[in-house]
């Protein structure tokens, strides 16, 4: 260490911040200096105090108590309280040594007495305090100006963190700490997109307030308004600084990016690579030169977009309502009790139901409409009433649209649907037994409707009942079918005695191939009706009764639960087909599902749980949130009864309106649906025959198989011409192309249903009135003295008439509604339908 006057006037001189006084007044300091040491971590001076002293750092490390201020390394020479001593302030901030510390101390007195002795030191020094005051002042009108200029866009706070706790918000909550972590410089870009109404704007400020630069200034700056040459933004060349350069290490908000001006697309696009922009020149001729940018910039756009997705360090794309079901009702408490603080209510409690209600609902404003719908609501209650689900109530989606929950109007029908007589009981304490019974009478009793009760509840009641059944209640008869209890029963008792893990459903294949399957048995099942006469042959129609049991055994030995129902029965088939016209359907509130339900009992089976009953899951792994038509709901109510969150809907509805709305068009479908059609012109086949002319020897085999053939392909050329000529019409037009026939062809279900009814109600107004004598006839007893009931011929012709003109007008209409064209334009088919229709009523009526 110095310890001469001499040496301690030189190294005062070349190495310390006092080397601006002349040399005398070094050498009367340099002969005061007293040397000092402190060790690492201790305090050299202390913040709000009076200094004790002038201190010269020798040798060491220093720096400002952190928190204080930024942090800042001092060099040896550096001076410390040098302006509190000379101006009687006491210390600004506490000073630390970081290492071992040596100084060279002049005590305050001491310095008091050189500042009177040699005024020299306080002149000098007032200097440099007047050049730092006019430092300061500088920069004071910098920063108004900086200020004047961010103002109109300043971000002041985010209004609210991210509610919920759903894993979406969760998720976004991450996404916002992690914004900046990754970015490869100081400086980085976030993407923020999202639908409308979902707050990216605050998620934006979150980023910004949760990031270590939160006391830089941010501005939201709206795309849609900036100045095409970008001058606001960058500023122009000699004029007045723009938003950026004013900004500093700040961050940016890009808004509506998706409205961003085409000619800036590529400054901003350099702006985000390259940290880099160019102020606007006054002369277009003359290109100003590139300025560095420290500034975060974030970008806010209801969609990605593709100039931009490739260059920004992050994305982070907000999850509508709509998947956040589960938020909804922690948003609503949130909104109510800002809403109940601010008009200094006490806070409103909300009822579980109008929770589910909101659920249910979609909500394509987002956030933004469940505020207002909520301030809308707590303006219409009293302060000490509870928000319900009359109050609270949003806009119905066009899925919502026209229904009522029947299981809510009538309590009764709830119970009933849950408790074990639907269908449990039923099936196996009466279809079980009364099944095999229809059986044995149908092989050991007489072979002929006329004196077989069992062929008779078969074909003359079984048909008719279940067509009319199917516009009520869709495919309640499968709930009910006798072949899947069997395969029910006999898969449960195989699994006791030979347990083993039953396979897994092969979906893809069942999907593509399951439909053609049943297309192709429905199709031979007809052959073989009309060939054999099994109308009026009970064994044969018992042979028919079991093979389709026996489809239903064999697979649900293979597969688990209803794989044979779910795609290949053939009547499955024809039900679910039919299911399409209901004015019923069985469908689950989604936002409620996906809000609270963890355990998806209803699909996938299990204990109970709060209302919910233990069960094994839907027997054709069809999850009601997810069902968009009738054809893959049996209505067995599992789903009902498992459900433990009351989501479960059986509701009343526009006849067929999924047909134009939510309706899967599929081609092994539209098959089936004209072979049912074809199959009611081979039922009239001797009617057919008459009416043309023609005589056939139907009791040659091969004759009659050709022309049963021929009948289940030819009515439905019709159809397909009509599509021919459709295409047509609409080029003549010069109109966009028609529907694909798929599509339209469901327009012809209405008089595929009613045809078929109108066939049936010929043996039903016949036939079934003559129960009693075939019941005893079939016992072995006359019956001649028991009652019949026969309808006029009159009667079954107007009947069956009105039929056949229901199904024609439901038909023209059921395609408009399904083409959306004018009338005009869907002449073709229209005509079909009435030419298919006239030709029913020729053969029946």
């Amino acid at each position: 260490m110095t310890t001469t006057a001499h040496d301690r006037l030189i190294w005062l001189q070349e190495r310390s911040a006092l080397n601006v006084l002349s040399p005398d007044t070094l050498a009367v300091l340099s002969e005061h200096l007293e040397p000092r040491s402190l060790p690492p971590h201790q305090p050299v001076v202390m913040a709000d105090t009076p200094p004790d002293g002038l201190y010269i750092l020798i040798a060491g490390r220093l720096e400002h108590k952190p928190g204080v201020r930024s942090p800042m390394s001092f060099l040896p020479g550096a001076v410390l309280n040098l302006r509190s001593l000379l101006l009687g302030e006491s210390v600004e901030s506490t000073i630390l040594t970081l290492s071992h510390c040596q100084f060279w101390f002049l005590p305050a007195a001491t310095v008091q007495q050189l500042k009177a002795d040699y005024p020299e030191i306080m002149q000098l020094f007032s200097q440099r305090i007047a050049a730092e005051l006019r430092q300061v002042a500088s920069q004071l009108n910098y920063e108004q100006e900086r200020q004047d200029i961010l103002r109109p866009y300043l971000v002041t706070k985010a209004r609210r963190g991210v509610i919920g706790r759903s894993r979406y918000a969760q998720r976004l909550r991450q996404q916002i700490r992690d914004a900046f972590k990754n970015c490869p410089d100081a400086c980085g870009s976030v993407l923020v997109f999202g639908e409308p109404g979902t707050e990216k704007d605050n998620i934006a400020a979150l980023i910004h307030y949760g990031s270590a630069y939160r006391r830089q200034p941010i501005i939201k700056v709206d795309c849609a308004r900036l100045q095409a040459s970008g001058a606001e933004l960058f500023g122009r060349v000699g004029g007045k600084p723009g938003l950026l350069e004013a900004l500093g290490q700040g961050t940016l908000i890009l808004n509506n990016v998706e409205e961003l001006p085409k000619s800036l697309v590529g400054a901003i696009a350099q702006l985000l690579t390259q940290q880099t922009y160019r102020p606007i020149s006054r002369d277009r001729d003359e290109s100003a030169p590139e300025r560095p940018s420290s500034a975060h910039i974030i970008l806010i756009s209801e969609r990605p977009i593709a100039a931009v997705d490739k260059v920004v360090d992050t994305q982070i794309k907000v999850p509508p309502l709509r998947v956040r079901k589960a938020d909804i009702e922690d948003y609503v408490n949130y909104y109510i009790s800002l809403i109940s603080r601010a008009r200094g209510q006490q806070k409103i409690s909300v009822t579980p139901e109008a929770i589910r209600r909101l659920q249910a609902y979609d909500f394509p404003n987002n956030l933004r409409e469940l505020e207002s719908l909520v301030t809308r609501a707590l303006s219409q209650v009293a302060p000490d009433c509870v928000l319900t689900e009359e109050i609270l109530w949003p806009s119905q989606s066009k899925k919502k649209q026209f229904r009522l929950n029947l299981l809510n109007a009538y309590p009764a029908l709830r119970q009933f649907l849950r408790s074990p007589w639907w269908p449990d009981r039923l099936n196996y304490g009466f279809t079980l037994s009364v099944f095999a019974l229809v059986n044995i009478v149908l092989f050991v009793g007489p072979q002929t409707r006329d004196q077989n009760i069992a062929l008779s509840l078969f074909w003359v009641w079984w048909w008719p009942v279940i067509l009319l059944v199917f516009p009520f209640l869709g495919r309640v008869w499968c709930a009910v079918c006798p072949f899947m209890i069997y395969g029910e029963l006999l898969q449960t008792l195989s699994l006791k005695l030979w347990p083993r893990q039953l396979k897994r459903w092969p979906r893809e294949a069942g999907e593509r191939w399951g439909g053609w399957f049943l297309f192709g048995l429905f199709a031979l099942i007809l052959l073989w009706e009309e060939l054999w006469d099994l109308q009026n042959t009970a064994y044969l129609s018992s042979c028919l009764l079991l093979l389709i049991t026996a489809g239903a055994i064999v697979f649900s030995q293979i597969f688990e639960r209803r794989f044979w129902c779910r795609y290949l029965c053939p009547i499955g088939g024809m039900n679910g087909l039919y299911a399409k016209l209901s004015m019923t359907e069985l469908r689950a509130q989604q936002g409620t599902c996906s809000a609270e339900c963890t355990t998806y009992q209803c699909y996938k089976g299990g204990p109970a749980k709060g209302e919910g009953q233990e069960t094994g899951g839907c027997p054709i792994y069809s999850h009601p949130a997810q069902l968009e038509e009738n054809r893959d709901c049996v209505l067995c109510m599992t789903c009902l009864k498992a459900c433990p969150h009351r989501s479960v809907e059986f509701n009343l509805r526009p006849p067929g309106i999924e047909l134009w709305t939510t309706h899967t068009p599929r081609a092994h479908e539209v098959a089936l649906l004209f072979l049912l059609l074809d199959a009611v012109f081979l039922h009239r086949l001797p009617e057919l025959l008459t009416a043309v002319g023609w005589t056939v020897d139907l009791t040659n085999g091969w004759i009659h198989a050709g022309v049963a053939i021929a009948l289940l392909t030819l009515p439905a050329l019709l159809p397909l011409a009509a599509q021919g000529g459709l295409h047509l019409i609409h080029q003549l037009a010069r109109t966009r192309k028609p529907r694909p026939f798929t599509e339209l062809a469901y327009g012809y279900l209405p008089l595929v249903l009613m045809g078929t009814l109108a066939h049936y109600l010929h043996l039903f107004l016949n036939e079934a009135g003559r129960a009693l004598p075939v019941s005893a006839a079939t016992i072995g007893l006359s019956g001649m003295n028991l009652p019949v009931v026969v309808a006029h011929p009159a009667v079954v012709a107007f009947l069956q008439g009105t039929s056949l003109l229901a199904g024609a007008g439901l038909a023209i209409v059921l395609t408009q509604k399904i083409a959306r064209y004018p009338l005009r334009l869907l002449l073709p088919q229209h005509l079909a339908t009435l030419a298919l229709t006239a030709a029913l009523w020729r053969l029946m009526v």
